[in-house]
């Protein structure tokens, strides 16, 4: 079951963010306002990497087929699983001391979510897809959903068994349309940063307990974490 919402940190209208919503953002209000709350508050490359999950996630199941995630009834929560599955590396989503930074967004997705008064089930599919999406092997076989903004990660991050997927030329093309920046190490810096304030955060079976001990073993490293 999904935790319970917490509405408080999230209002029913972002505040808009500084550059203009990109074309690829589909245009309903729910994934309009998700983008809005996203842009605002995640970090510009995060938030590019964001979109890059998106983009694969939804070719991939236009391509499979993946019914129903890339139809218009449930398109929004696709966007959405894929646009707030980082949410939780921003200080408003930063809520517990003892709370992964993957919960942490599978838990705002879900208050966002509940105020368009979308049903449970999909609620619960959301809040899956983001809190396992840096779980391999399970995310891909819990859940459709789960299993396509894993991949979508994962192409992303250029692991071999997902790049098979798709062509180098559609990685090359969504790539110049949001740029990697340096992707790894933002990514990596911010959940170590957590986790160094909050130890909690990253228990040492999982993504950010690796990064952690990495750093922790590698003080003066100033490169991409090398657990990434």
């Amino acid at each position: 079951m999904c935790p319970p919402p917490n509405p408080s940190s999230l209002t029913p209208q972002a505040p808009q963010p500084p550059t203009p919503i990109p074309s690829n953002v589909p245009t309903d209000p729910i994934s309009q306002a998700a983008y809005n709350h996203a842009a605002t508050n995640l970090h510009p490359t995060i938030l590019a990497h964001s979109l890059r999950v998106y983009t694969h996630a939804l070719h991939l199941s236009q391509r499979e087929n993946s019914v129903p995630w890339h139809h218009p009834s449930h398109l929004p929560l696709l966007f959405t699983a894929c646009i707030f599955h980082d949410i939780g590396t921003t200080p408003l989503h930063n809520t517990s001391p003892t709370t992964r930074f993957e919960i942490e967004g599978a838990d705002a997705a879900v208050a966002f979510l509940s105020q368009h008064n979308i049903p449970q089930p999909e609620k619960h599919a959301v809040w899956t897809a983001i809190a396992l999406h840096d779980t391999p092997q399970i995310a891909e076989r819990i859940a459709p959903l789960s299993r396509l903004v894993r991949l979508g990660v994962a192409i992303d991050f250029k692991r071999p068994a997902a790049l098979e997927l798709v062509s180098a030329e559609w990685v090359e093309e969504v790539e110049a349309q949001f740029p990697r920046g340096e992707i790894e190490k933002v990514l990596g810096d911010v959940v170590v940063e957590q986790a160094l304030e909050a130890p909690e955060k990253a228990p040492a079976a999982c993504w950010p307990g690796g990064l952690l001990r990495s750093k922790l073993e590698n003080p003066g490293w100033e490169g991409v974490n090398k657990a990434f």
